[in-house]
């Protein structure tokens, strides 16, 4: 597809242009719709880019790299990477042999995919933008990954416009994957952790269970920022309302995540292949689902074009 005006590529910019660039692009490029403060501050502190460094981080990217083998059409195909980040998958799909455009609200996170991409060797296009507001043609897309943005959107109503530009721009038909946050993340990861015994932890993880919606008031950088938690239950709805068929939900780490010996398994390449084939037994199995930490939707845009 042609390039937007606004496409940044790796070549020729120098990172002091691109940071002008990015700084300006940061106040304009909206058009309506803004990342709430405490959410860009939270990505801001660089965390992102070495978010797959710990055992946790590690299984999730394995199993994410695992189910988009599965289910993408092969290379060469066109990928939006919504909410992309610093280009983790975009420049992994990129080297293998897709033609990846990936876009994030967070200025930071662009220039992060530029850099490590100018590096490694795979061109990607990446620029600022919106989930909710998607500056791509209609069906212009073969399959559309957002790997983010839905649990930083508490609103239905805006989760629902963010699934409905992905159905809009992708190809009729076309795959759309979407990573969730389970509802139950909060509850596992305070008994993993040890959370449950700081003052006020109980109570802030029932009101993760009870409304999905997280917060992080005091904006402590230890936690996680404003996000959405899903109900195992309720994203057949969510996807029903922006007229996309939902054909499998499906567990990214099961319950592996909780192992706490979980780095020593992973860096056996037998027991890491043991843990792996363990969470494909239940990685459908619609009462274990919840158990896991992200759950990734699997959907497919209408075959014809739905009215709004």
């Amino acid at each position: 597809m042609p390039a937007h005006p606004s496409v940044w590529l790796w070549r020729g910019l120098s990172l002091r242009h691109r940071r002008r660039q990015s700084q300006t692009r940061a106040r304009d490029y909206y058009r309506g719709t803004k990342t709430p403060d405490e959410i860009t501050e939270y990505y801001l502190r660089g965390g992102e880019q070495t978010r797959f460094h710990n055992a946790q981080g590690q299984l999730e990217a394995l199993r994410t790299q695992e189910l988009l083998a599965r289910f993408l059409p092969p290379p060469p195909a066109d990928i939006l990477d919504v909410g992309g980040g610093p280009g983790y998958y975009a420049r992994w799909l990129a080297a293998r042999g897709y033609r990846v455009t990936l876009i994030d609200p967070i200025p930071l996170h662009v220039e992060q995919a530029h850099e490590v991409a100018g590096r490694e060797g795979p061109e990607i296009i990446a620029r600022l933008g919106d989930a909710r507001r998607l500056e791509f043609p209609d069906r212009s897309m073969d399959a559309v990954l957002e790997f983010g943005p839905l649990y930083h959107l508490p609103a239905q109503e805006d989760r629902v416009r963010a699934l409905s530009e992905a159905g809009r721009v992708t190809k009729p038909g076309g795959l759309i994957m979407v990573a969730l946050i389970s509802r139950f993340a909060s509850l596992l990861d305070g008994l993993r952790l040890g959370f449950i015994d700081r003052p006020g932890a109980l109570e802030a993880i029932k009101a993760d269970v009870r409304t999905g919606e997280h917060r992080n008031p005091d904006r402590h950088p230890a936690l996680f920022t404003t996000a959405y938690f899903h109900h195992p239950d309720e994203i057949a709805n969510d996807f029903e309302s922006a007229h996309i068929t939902l054909d499998q939900l499906i567990a990214i780490e099961g319950p592996a995540w909780l192992f706490p010996d979980l780095q020593e398994r992973l860096d056996d390449p037998d027991r890491r292949n043991r843990v792996l084939q363990a969470i494909r037994i239940v990685e459908v199995e619609p009462r274990m689902v919840g158990v896991s930490a992200h759950l990734m939707a699997i959907g497919r845009s209408a075959a014809s074009t739905v009215a709004a």
